[in-house]
């Protein structure tokens, strides 16, 4: 089961300025019986917890529960037909005033990592093959909805020789269809290793390889 911390940043500037810290991802993520899960908590520079992510994918990748809080907002998903979500406030604990929505979306996508594996878990690409993903992102503090089309391409894949044993690495090139933001992502088995705005800085042992095994 892995577990890491990952550092986040406000991302690559036009100029290529330092990026800005806005804190820290605490993480682990497995195979179970239901799927692979990834649960994390978002630390502000000062120790505030600012977030929580907590999704599971079935086995095929598609998002089979979804739960996600920030700035006194919480928002739970999953697919059905499509993607479903209801976002609530932290105010109204009855939910009275608990906003739905529903896409023909793909999965869901936001700041954490763990939303790149999934996404490139469902999508299975082979080297140099390409695809376009539709995706509902939750931006924080507020997770706010927006769907927007992605653009993966499966640039390589190499092979690094580590203590633990080889190490598959693929490289993504990763395309918001609707800006034209463009981001380089390097994953491997059930984990990033960097991406724009994402730098891995601790891991307590290797990644699981994927297709993951799942429990019983």
């Amino acid at each position: 089961m892995p577990n890491g911390r990952y550092s986040l940043h406000t991302g690559t500037t036009p100029l290529g300025h330092d990026h800005e810290l806005l804190g820290e991802e605490r993480f682990s993520c497995a195979p179970g019986p239901a799927g692979w899960r990834y649960v994390s908590k978002t630390y502000a520079p000062d120790g505030r917890v600012i977030g929580t992510v907590d999704l599971t994918l079935d086995s095929r990748a598609r998002p089979l529960r979804m739960e996600l809080r920030a700035g006194g907002w919480q928002v739970r998903g999953g697919a059905v037909d499509g993607v479903a979500w209801v976002r609530t406030d932290a105010a109204d604990p009855g939910g009275e005033h608990a906003v739905e929505g529903h896409d023909r979306a793909h999965g869901f996508t936001g700041r954490s990592p763990a939303f790149l594996v999934a996404t490139a878990r469902l999508l299975r690409l082979r080297e140099g093959a390409s695809a376009r993903v539709r995706l509902v992102a939750f931006t924080e503090p507020v997770l706010a909805p927006r769907t927007f089309d992605q653009g993966w391409l499966l640039e390589g894949v190499d092979t690094h020789q580590t203590d633990s044993g080889p190490l598959v690495v693929e490289r993504y090139q990763v395309a918001d269809l609707e800006t034209g933001e463009q981001q380089v992502v390097h994953l491997a088995g059930d984990v990033v290793l960097a991406a724009d705005g994402i730098e891995l800085e601790e891991l307590e042992s290797p990644p699981n390889p994927w297709p993951v095994e799942f429990g019983g």
